[in-house]
């Protein structure tokens, strides 16, 4: 079984992962959304904390010199530690703000100049956090080689968003891989995989027409 459908199970497994069509989750944005993912969660599990550091390791072997780990705070840091550890390399984090006391440090950790970097991120929706911090470690000279992240969505409106911001963005696993997981397993039936694929192309029309209901 390859990583993307390991990952995959391993989040339904342990409800990392929530679907529900019927009674849709809201966001922290306020959009309605049938599925909800939570891969903090991931963090209590030690087989698949282990699972998702290896995965991590073997897809970063597309580059051939990385300086540093960074993590997207705060989800971000403990999977960006993690890996960061088991390459034996560098470790920082990055806030969305500088912090309002001490020093005032948006980058947390000591990096070399112009390193090469790659971020982690645990889940990528439209990729604002993760675009913010990429703009963060360009503008202190930093060359960022990517972003990768635990699950991401699919939206079209997150590769708009990477490509205008010329980084690259991967995955450990994705939505088209865990909706077929799930019918196959029998986790939802083909009406509720129709609905979650509707909501998928549009997310964001499918959250209006809900809240108007």
């Amino acid at each position: 079984m390859d990583h993307e459908l390991i990952i995959a199970k391993n989040l339904l497994q342990i409800n990392a992962i929530k679907l529900n069509p019927q009674n849709p989750f809201t966001w922290a944005s306020g959009m309605r959304s049938p599925i909800y993912c939570d891969n903090r969660v991931t963090l209590s599990y030690p087989e698949v904390r282990k699972a998702i550091t290896q995965a991590f390791a073997d897809k970063v072997k597309m580059y051939s010199k990385i300086d540093m780990i960074a993590g997207v705070a705060t989800a971000g840091i403990a999977h960006g530690a993690l890996l960061a550890a088991t390459l034996n390399k560098p470790f920082c984090y990055v806030r969305s703000a500088p912090k309002s006391h001490g020093r005032q440090n948006q980058i947390e950790g000591f990096i070399e100049p112009n390193a090469n970097i790659l971020v982690i991120e645990d889940l990528i929706s439209t990729g604002g956090s993760s675009i913010e911090v990429v703009d963060i470690l360009r503008k202190e000279g930093h060359n960022v080689l990517g972003v990768m992240a635990i699950f991401d969505y699919g939206f079209e409106k997150a590769k708009r968003n990477f490509a205008s911001a010329n980084v690259e963005f991967q995955s450990l696993s994705n939505y088209d891989v865990l909706l077929n997981l799930a019918l196959e397993s029998a986790y939802i039936n083909s009406e509720e995989h129709e609905l979650l694929k509707t909501w998928n192309n549009d997310p964001e029309q499918w959250s209006d027409n809900i809240k108007q209901q």
